[in-house]
């Protein structure tokens, strides 16, 4: 089994200083230290788009 892909980068300031976030209600997430912000990433699918 594969680990879980990491960002490189905040989507909202583009900073790279990011570590693990884990809190309550999520449970798999980072935190940017630089814009103080938590957010997850999340994976949809492969494939072609349907109209």
């Amino acid at each position: 089994m594969s680990e879980r892909a990491a960002p490189y980068y905040c989507p909202y300031c583009g900073d790279e200083d990011l570590e693990p976030y884990a809190s309550e209600e999520e449970s798999h997430g980072w935190y940017c230290r630089s814009c103080a912000r938590a957010f997850r990433v999340r994976f949809l699918g492969i494939g072609v788009r349907h109209s």
